[in-house]
């Protein structure tokens, strides 16, 4: 094998922490290698040691059978090491000239910027890559599809050979994330090397070549994607082989009772009316593909976004939820797709996001609150869903994805809801923890909590829904039950490849 870069017996420690100990990792000129584990494994520890952030208390880097030693970020960029963070460092009022070049600018004898040869570079890169980017505007007019394109093409103007694509595909359509696998086919047969870092099991196994895996800062082996499976993956993953993910489906009580009836929902005037109802203690999955409008359809129920017609019963009774506040006050909660931005304040502590809806009940006269009652309740409920955190106090940026999630399902527990709406409830979340929000929801539902999963992933709503809304173009097509739901059929409806049928329930 051709190896370009080795990494060997990488260690490194944080106070009171042993992140990473005795790390292999080598990879070959033109290969997409893939680096898995769960959050906290040590990926991105591993990933800021190769790109110069951290230095490592013990073992070597070896590029191109050169060891290196990187001081920083720029020294590693200088020996051909570029990253693509999963958090955009572009800047958003310049263009994606101005932020290729950013801090090295080409100049002439006198000082003046070569604006044209810089344009020139950078059109080049991007015809390279395949794609078209307006040159004059500012970045934040770009799509965030077109944004991950400048970072690619930023990492490929600094001449890297290696390049390292942390989670490139959290925030693109289908159809995006299938040009950037394109465009990394393209690249490697240019000769670049590849590190891809991703939570979707999928997608290794569409675009890489060879498998690092990773487990609680220790190297676990390495795989070619050809000789293993998703199985197989997973027990490496998480020490353990986990047949499914998914809890059983208890069977739905035939007397069931609606506690949400939408009889009418039309978002746009001469847009579809859709119709649906969610029992007590059932999981109805919202399915189809991105755009299909089944976040629009949560959001206009809940009062997040306008609706030309509405026409909803919670528990029987007629409803007015203008607003979410309205929908909070008779019980409904909504766990946003982009948690950190919309379901979190990070820089507060677990309890501050827990209480932070429903500080009245924790009020002693009028202005003061009850502590002890608020750390009471708080520790009950981050116990009831399995937060794990040194404390209650504990900020919540330092948190897994997992537990932020955990942490926005006990805000709206705390606040006695019983309809809970989850918008790509496991996005970015990875495997163990996956599993462990999938027998919370179970758990959920088990007490009599109703619940609507929003998902992008089919086997997430294959496995866990007892009924599946499969939306096309804004309209609810069909809602398949029981052995009705396959990934098969709910595409089938999805994109348009069958007309409704009489033995379906029907919007």
């Amino acid at each position: 094998m051709d190896a370009i870069l080795k990494l060997d017996r990488i260690t490194k420690s944080f106070p009171g922490v042993k992140a990473l100990q005795g790390i292999n990792l080598e990879v070959a000129r033109g290969e997409i290698h893939a680096l898995l584990g769960e959050n906290g494994a040590g990926k991105s520890t591993l990933m800021k040691i190769l790109s110069g952030i951290y230095q490592p208390d013990e073992g070597t880097i070896t590029l191109d059978g050169k060891e290196q030693q990187f001081a920083n970020y720029h020294d590693a960029v200088a020996a051909g090491v570029g990253i693509v963070f999963q958090e955009f460092s572009l800047i958003p009022y310049l263009n994606a000239v101005e932020n290729m070049f950013l801090g090295r600018e080409l100049r002439n004898g006198v000082g003046m910027l070569k604006r044209a040869q810089m344009r020139r570079a950078a059109a080049e890169i991007f015809a390279r890559l395949g794609v078209t980017i307006d040159l004059s505007v500012q970045i934040r007019e770009l799509s965030v599809a077109q944004q991950q394109f400048v970072e690619i093409g930023k990492a490929l103007s600094l001449n890297a050979r290696v390049l390292i694509l942390d989670e490139p595909t959290a925030t693109l359509t289908p159809a995006e994330a299938e040009h950037l696998f394109t465009i990394m086919r393209d690249l490697k047969q240019q000769g670049v090397a590849m590190i891809f870092i991703s939570h979707h099991l999928e997608e290794i196994f569409e675009v890489c070549d060879r498998i690092t895996v990773l487990r609680d800062g220790q190297y676990v082996g390495v795989t070619d994607v050809a000789q293993t499976d998703v199985g197989r993956l997973v027990e490496m993953m998480v020490g353990r082989r986990i047949e499914s993910s998914f809890p059983p489906k208890p069977p739905l009580r035939v007397d069931a009772k609606v506690v949400l009836d939408v009889n009418a929902l039309q978002l746009h005037k001469d847009g579809p009316v859709n119709r649906f109802a969610l029992r007590e203690g059932e999981i109805l999955g919202f399915a189809g593909l991105v755009g299909a409008g089944r976040t629009e359809t949560a959001l206009a129920v809940i009062g997040a976004d306008p609706a030309h017609v509405k026409d909803i019963r919670i528990n029987g009774a007629a409803v007015n939820l203008s607003d979410p506040a309205d929908a909070l006050r008779a019980g409904v909660g909504i766990l946003p797709e982009n948690r950190k931005t919309e379901g979190l304040i990070t820089d507060f502590s677990i309890k501050q996001n827990v209480s932070i809806n429903n500080l009245g009940k924790y009020r002693l006269w009028r202005l003061f609150i009850d502590q002890r009652h608020e750390a009471r309740a708080t520790a009950d409920i981050m116990k009831r869903v399995g937060v794990k955190a040194p404390s209650m106090h504990t900020e919540v940026a330092t948190l897994s994805g997992g537990n932020q999630q955990k942490v926005v399902i006990a805000r709206w527990l705390n606040h006695h809801t019983n309809i809970l709406i989850f918008d790509e409830p496991t996005r970015g979340i990875d495997v163990g923890a996956k599993a462990e929000i999938y027998l919370l929801m179970r758990e959920l539902t088990a007490r009599g909590y109703s619940i609507i999963m929003i998902s992008s992933e089919l086997p997430e709503v294959v496995g866990m829904c007892d009924r599946v809304a499969v939306f096309r173009q804004g309209r609810i097509e069909v809602i398949l039950d029981g052995d009705e739901i396959d990934s098969n059929t709910v595409m089938t409806y999805a994109t348009g490849g069958a007309s409704r049928g009489a033995t379906h329930e029907h919007a």
